[in-house]
């Protein structure tokens, strides 16, 4: 018999899941449609021309970072698996960042990137100091 979960820790697994199931979602649009993903996307042709190739790269990155937010959350090692996660969206939003700091892209760039790029990276965080106060058993 297992134990009943408390109130927070079921937000958090589903917190885990829909942020998986967004990111997974992500990569696959890349991979499925990186053209329209290019284009739908706020900013990005503004990144530089479009590259099918580096699109569906970073978008099998995004599959798997899904994978590992959704599949954390039913797994004794969820530590392991957000914290991998969560170290490659911290660095992609802390290159993000460095980039308007080096002049490569202007200040708008911050709120424009924010929802898709920041919050990912700050729930990843927040996710895995849980998990890390709250091992899976």
């Amino acid at each position: 018999m297992t134990a009943a979960r408390s109130p927070t820790a079921t937000a958090v697994l589903v917190a885990a899941v829909a942020l998986g199931a967004a990111m997974g979602g992500n990569g696959l649009y890349m991979l499925y449609d990186p053209n329209g993903w290019y284009l739908a996307v706020p900013g990005v042709p503004r990144t530089g021309p479009f590259n099918q190739h580096f699109i569906r790269d970073i978008g099998l990155i995004y599959v798997l970072i899904g994978a590992a937010f959704a599949g954390g959350a039913y797994t004794a090692q969820r530590t392991a698996l957000w914290a991998a996660a969560t170290l490659w969206l911290a660095g992609h939003a802390l290159f993000h960042l460095w980039e308007v700091a080096a002049g490569l892209c202007g200040a708008d760039a911050i709120p424009r990137d924010f929802p898709g790029v920041t919050v990912p990276a700050l729930l990843g965080l927040a996710l895995t100091a849980w998990s890390v106060r709250n091992p899976a058993r």
